[in-house]
């Protein structure tokens, strides 16, 4: 393939000559030398191509580079597969706990104006990377802020990955057996190791995450980021469906209906009633809100504003893009975050007008309430968990590009030992995810677009320093709620994502 036409500067007495082939570089050692400040690539035109946008050096000898050695391999679709798939989260099993907490038009408002700043905080990502031909988040970081934005943006992505990786593994381990068990309809107390989460988690770690984790391209993960995806719409659609099957007031699950008849002629309070030896729940409940206000409102702010977190994923993912242009980086994340924003809406919607204020923070245990040998249901969960596990090779992926497999069979490792020994996980997104969200995005399009283009008080570099002060008001929330909920010993299950 013939690259295309290269900008080359000219030397002042007119003449100018080809670079030599240390030009023809990977994208690793492109940024190296950047972390030397011996490169000096441009990105200043959206629609431009990596080979397009090279600035060559002030002396004129420059040499068009190889197209092959700075372009990707993954197609437009499957980085939309991706990217979506590293949108996707635990965290749209509570979204329908969270609009039981603020109403159906807040919630929609909340989570329309999320995804509006989720997309904003790529397109700021994306400006600072095409400025200075780096897509990597850390090197962003070094560019910006020196070593100490470096290793800022590295902690935070790790501390990221490595919560959102425990949470995942958590649930595996929580999970896993509960559905089994359900499915054979076997004994609590039988012993069997299949029936054991230490040995389920182990398993799953190394028989399909491990894997999937240790590969180099993105490519080949895009088929299992699409199967996790297809689980995630075979949960959609249980719920939607389960909507028009589940009757409110609905009957709860009862194990020892001899218990529920001797209760069925005792005053009952006003929030249930018995019949038939299951719990009803009243009908006065079955009605949905537009707007709400109460305890656990705020609470539901942070967890939304995480819902769309992707961002240590985004330049990764456009490394190995096929052709990658900004413009088409940015498309691949509008369509990923209006994908995520649809399903997202509709599971909450859905599951919210079927359990109504009755709703539980996970949605699929309230299933569980009503009949929890439910087939359906007990493969709408197996298909979570499937997804759930598909997800965590992409978390691992940025860690993946700088770091040996000995070092993600660590990581992986570290976090199995992690769950292990804790059991009840810290939410450690309730801090890294402004940061990657909100902040770091903010900033380093601040630092890092030069003065002469675009000056401090210009209307960008304004919207992006409130955009950081934004991510700021998100943390403060984030950690106030974690310091009230280790003191009074509740749970707002804040940080997962």
């Amino acid at each position: 393939m013939e690259p295309a036409r290269s900008e080359m500067s000219i030397l002042p007495n007119g003449k100018g000559h080809d670079l030599g082939e240390e030009m023809c570089m990977p994208m690793k050692t492109m940024m190296e030398e950047e972390q030397n400040g011996t490169h000096h690539g441009r990105f200043d035109n959206p629609d431009s191509t990596l080979a397009e946008n090279i600035e060559f050096l002030p002396n004129g000898e420059g040499k068009k580079p190889r197209f092959t050695d700075f372009e990707g391999k993954t197609s437009f679709g499957m980085s939309v597969f991706n990217l979506g798939n590293a949108i996707m989260g635990s965290g749209i099993l509570g979204l329908a706990y969270a609009m039981a907490n603020t109403g159906i038009l807040l919630f929609l408002f909340l989570l329309t104006a999320v995804a509006g700043l989720s997309c904003y905080s790529i397109h700021l990502l994306l400006k600072s990377s095409g400025v200075v031909g780096i897509r990597s988040y850390e090197q962003l970081g070094f560019r910006a802020f020196g070593m100490t934005g470096k290793m800022a943006a590295g902690i935070a992505i790790t501390l990221q990955n490595i919560g959102a990786m425990s949470s995942y593994l958590y649930i595996v381990k929580s999970e896993f057996p509960l559905v089994l068990q359900a499915f054979l309809k076997a004994d609590t107390n039988s012993g069997e190791w299949y029936l054991n989460g230490n040995y389920l988690v182990v398993l799953a770690s190394l028989s399909v995450i491990l894997p999937l984790a240790l590969m180099k391209q993105l490519g080949y993960l895009g088929y299992a980021s699409g199967f996790s995806l297809s689980c995630m719409v075979f949960f959609l659609s249980a719920v939607i469906y389960k909507k028009f099957q589940i009757l409110c007031p609905f009957e709860e699950f009862s194990a020892n209906s001899t218990l529920a008849h001797a209760h069925l002629n005792a005053t009952t309070n006003h929030a249930h009633g018995y019949h038939n030896g299951h719990v009803m729940v009243d009908d006065s409940y079955c009605s949905p809100q537009m707007f709400t206000v109460n305890t656990h409102t705020a609470y539901t702010i942070p967890i939304l504003a995480f819902a769309f977190v992707c961002h240590p994923e985004v330049l990764p993912i456009y490394t190995e893009l096929r052709n990658p242009t900004q413009r088409k980086m940015q498309h691949i994340s509008n369509i990923s975050i209006l994908i995520m924003y649809t399903m997202y809406f509709l599971a909450a919607l859905f599951g919210y007008l079927t359990f109504y204020t009755n709703v539980e923070a996970e949605l699929l245990h309230t299933y569980s309430r009503i009949d929890p040998y439910d087939i359906l249901i007990l493969c709408v969960r197996l298909a979570v968990l499937t997804a759930v596990m598909l997800t965590v090779p992409i978390v691992l992926f940025p860690v993946s590009l700088t770091c040996s497999y000995a070092h993600i069979i660590e990581i992986v490792l570290f976090v199995i030992t992690l769950i292990y020994i804790c059991p009840v996980l810290p939410p450690p997104g309730a801090t890294s995810a402004p940061c990657l969200i909100f902040i770091f995005p903010a900033v380093f399009y601040i630092r890092i677009v030069p003065k002469d283009k675009e000056p401090m008080r210009s209307t960008p570099k304004i919207f992006a320093a409130c955009f950081a002060g934004l991510g700021v008001l998100f943390m403060i929330m984030s950690l106030s709620f974690i310091i009230i909920d280790w003191t009074t010993g509740s749970s707002s299950a804040l940080g997962g994502h």
